[in-house]
């Protein structure tokens, strides 16, 4: 028997510049004990900025794994604590883990039960568009999202500092000078978005890029 069988879920605490820090501190007094930090930018339009002369935003994103029988004892309080449900103030939204390897703690092995004890599909509200493309065409990833019906995105960078962290975390490859962009999304809007980003940026064809879905169990400061 594998004792190291439980149930994890990725914690993701989109923020603007600076707070990534203090979130993290706060969960890890919390009990979370594996995390990390990662700098991308803001797509959201705001007329304000854009008639400052500023059209993207600098973001952290605070990535944590944390026990599925923890979550709802520690998500409401960094919500409350960081008003994340209050508009511009952030994004947070978790998404189950399949396993993870403990790199800190020997490449030890955890492996997640079934989230969903019941057999059935979760009846949850937002999906999560993750789109990797070359460096330079996450903007046009975002423009055919927008008009889709998506309302803005996260564009991670894959190279610096975050680099190896989110090739181990994403389970897959990322070769440098790569764009990550992350779209939290209601779901009855995923088909066409997705549609409208392979189209117009030729996903299918080699090398295009790559895109992938994954559902999101709680899901605040979306608007």
């Amino acid at each position: 028997m594998n004792n190291n069988t439980k149930s994890y879920e990725l914690i993701y605490v989109i923020l603007n510049f600076g707070m990534g820090s203090k979130v993290y501190r706060f969960a890890r007094n919390l009990g979370i004990k594996r995390g990390m930090i990662i700098l991308g930018k803001g797509t959201v339009k705001s007329p304000f900025l854009e008639f400052l002369g500023i059209t993207d935003v600098r973001k952290e994103i605070v990535l944590m794994v944390c026990e599925s029988s923890k979550i709802n004892d520690i998500v409401p309080q960094i919500v409350d604590n960081f008003n994340i449900d209050k508009p511009n103030k952030g994004i947070l939204f978790t998404i189950p883990i399949k396993d993870f390897y403990d790199l800190q703690n020997n490449g030890k092995k955890y492996v997640s039960e079934k989230v969903n004890k019941n057999g059935g599909a979760k009846n949850t509200m937002y999906d999560a568009i993750f789109v990797v493309v070359d460096k330079g065409k996450a903007e046009f990833v975002v423009e055919a999202a927008n008009e889709a019906g998506a309302k803005g995105g996260t564009i991670i960078h894959a190279r610096g500092a975050g680099e190896y962290e989110i090739e181990k975390i994403f389970s897959m490859e990322i070769e440098p000078e790569k764009d990550i962009v992350l779209i939290i999304l209601k779901k009855e809007l995923t088909d066409a978005v997705v549609n409208s980003i392979k189209e117009k940026l030729d996903i299918e064809k080699e090398g295009g890029g790559i895109i992938f879905v994954q559902e999101v169990d709680q899901a605040y400061g979306i608007l």
